[in-house]
């Protein structure tokens, strides 16, 4: 699985750092950091649930 952040649509909500924090993190501004962008595979349901609740869509999943 690869990841792929938008920041330009990421609205600084924090639900993906609630969901995977070992993924994804908030800079000084609140906009979403990408810790790993290819995690392990026992994080793969966690970055899943953050792609699907992420506000703006910013979190894009590739297999």
């Amino acid at each position: 699985m690869k990841i792929n952040v938008d920041r330009e649509r990421c609205v600084g909500a924090g639900q993906c750092v609630l969901a995977a924090a070992a993924v994804f993190e908030q800079n000084e501004d609140g906009l979403v950091e990408l810790l790993q962008p290819e995690p392990s595979e026992d994080l793969h349901a966690a970055v899943t649930e953050a792609e699907l609740i992420c506000p703006s869509g910013a979190i894009e999943l590739q297999p």
